[in-house]
């Protein structure tokens, strides 16, 4: 007998397939399944999907928005400097009770995987040890990331370095970075360098917030593809934000490009967040700051979507659902033939659990029993919605529910239910 059968949903590749769960694992996926199970859900004309995934989250900072008082320019550089004020009064107790509340909505949405960049920068490290316990407190259901970042630089200051070293041996497993926040370009460039090295003397992946400026001239891609090479990280490394990008020269980035692909680099510009904070300073025409999604796909480089900021310093909006990332990016990046839009769907789930690295994740026998009945046709159809999520199924238990979006009319001759989905061609 199996413990949970879901009838008659349709997979993001269009196929019509039942999957069986068995403890925490998909035991067979096929177009009929026979057999008793626990509990049968009924996603006949639904789209199952593996979860979603955020590749670019600060949990630290989650829900504080207005606290210590709210961001008024607007500007990432005012959202840094009120985070330095919230981390040294923010008690651990505070930030774990936020973070968890954000992971209820995360799992209300589907959202199953998260990596979170934790601020390295404070001696008392209160930020480490609240999401070091976040992470234990929901591993049953959300697959939990950290990264140490120093978020005021690595060499800017005094204790820095020796922070970040410290919160990897807490156990935090992903090596970040903030190189154009430093001093200079050479500091940018050789704490790209040590912390590269850092990563390769201890087997972690490396997660970069780089060139998240206006600025053409902030590089630090260039140097991360060079020493991501140099150490033999190619497939670990991520560069995060990329917004200097928007603003290069062409005949530089038509250099830049190949740079990256070679030395397998992933890209997470993250939409909802780069379009509020870039482009500050200008007047019309007013820059939006988003990287160069569809080039670098276009060069085999590996991009996904990203959410970074709900309710916080930086962003006074936000729902954890990375549909809402999606949209935002179809829109922004003006993916909007068939193809494109169903890609955007998959860089939130299949691509976004590559770049970080998830293990037995997907729809495929064998794989972790994780999955989504979302009240939609098909991906594109979900983007469009970002409908109900029916089900939400976390290692093989049912964690969430939630009732159709249909909604009532009382119009003569017209039907009484009405349901958004697109028509059938």
């Amino acid at each position: 007998m199996f413990d949970l059968l879901v009838k008659g949903g349709t997979l993001p590749d269009g196929t019509v397939a039942d999957i069986a769960i068995t403890g925490d694992r998909i035991a067979e996926i096929a177009p009929k399944i026979e057999g008793e199970a626990r509990e049968v859900i009924d996603a006949s004309g639904d789209l199952v999907s593996p979860p979603f995934v955020d590749p670019h989250f600060h949990l630290d900072a989650t829900l504080s928005y207005g606290l210590p008082r709210v961001n008024a320019s607007g500007t990432l550089l005012e959202g840094i400097s009120l985070w330095g004020e919230l981390r040294e009064i923010a008690t651990v107790e505070e930030m774990v009770e936020r973070a968890l509340q954000y992971c209820d909505w995360a799992a209300s949405t589907g959202l199953l995987a998260i990596r979170s960049h934790v601020d390295t920068t404070p001696d008392h490290l209160n930020t480490v040890t609240a999401m070091l316990e976040v992470r234990e407190k929901v591993k049953d259901y959300i697959d939990l990331q950290l990264v140490a970042f120093p978020q005021d630089g690595l060499y800017r200051t005094p204790t820095g370095r020796e922070n970040l070293i410290r919160a990897l041996d807490m156990g935090v497993e992903v090596v970040g970075g903030i190189p154009h926040f430093e001093r200079t370009m050479a500091d940018g460039a050789e704490s790209l360098a040590d912390l590269c090295e850092i990563a390769a003397e201890r087997g972690l992946r490396v997660d970069i917030h780089c060139d998240e400026t206006d600025d053409p001239m902030s590089r630090h891609i260039e140097t991360l593809a060079f020493e991501t090479q140099r150490l033999g990280l190619q497939g670990r490394v991520v560069g995060s934000h990329l917004t200097s990008m928007h603003s290069m020269d062409n005949y530089y980035v038509s250099k830049l490009l190949p740079l990256i692909a070679e030395a397998g680099i992933s890209a997470i510009p993250n939409p909802l967040i780069n379009i509020v904070l870039q482009g500050r300073h200008d007047t019309f025409p007013k820059r939006r700051g988003l990287t160069r999604v569809k080039e670098m796909q276009s060069m085999g480089i590996p991009v996904g979507w990203g959410q970074d900021c709900v309710l916080d310093p930086w962003y006074s909006l936000g729902t954890a659902d990375m549909l809402d990332v999606a949209f935002m990016g179809m829109h922004v990046a003006q993916m909007t033939h068939p193809e494109e839009m169903a890609r955007c769907f998959t860089m939130v789930t299949e691509t976004n659990a590559r770049i970080i690295g998830l293990e037995d994740y997907g729809l495929k026998k064998g794989a972790k029993a994780s999955l989504v009945v979302l009240d939609a046709a098909s991906p594109v159809d979900a983007l469009r919605l970002r409908p109900a999520r029916l089900a939400v199924v976390s290692k093989g238990k049912v964690i969430a529910r939630a009732p159709r979006g249909d909604s009532g009319l009382s119009i003569p001759g017209r039907p009484e239910n009405v349901r958004r989905r697109a028509p059938r061609r």
